[in-house]
């Protein structure tokens, strides 16, 4: 599935993923191939995805995630680097 993580100022991550994980605002979820269309909030947290056997860390400081016919979309409020 295809992923992309945003900021209003900058793109963080786009590419290819096996699995992504989101801090819902009411708790964590994950997202793999093939998932039904969905749209949720975001809180403050991590997103992880996988890209292979390699898995990255991203903070956020809330946002919206939108998943649809195997591509996932993040508009995150901020990062926290």
């Amino acid at each position: 599935m295809y992923l992309e993580i945003m900021t209003a100022e900058k793109k963080i991550f786009e590419g290819d993923v096996s699995s992504a994980s989101f801090p819902g605002s009411d708790g964590s979820f994950q997202v793999l191939n093939n998932h039904a269309p969905l749209v949720s909030l975001l809180g403050s947290g991590t997103v992880e995805y996988k890209v292979a056997d390699k898995r990255t860390k991203v903070q956020i400081t809330g946002g919206v995630v939108e998943v649809l016919k195997n591509k996932v979309i993040v508009l995150a409020d901020g990062i926290r680097e």
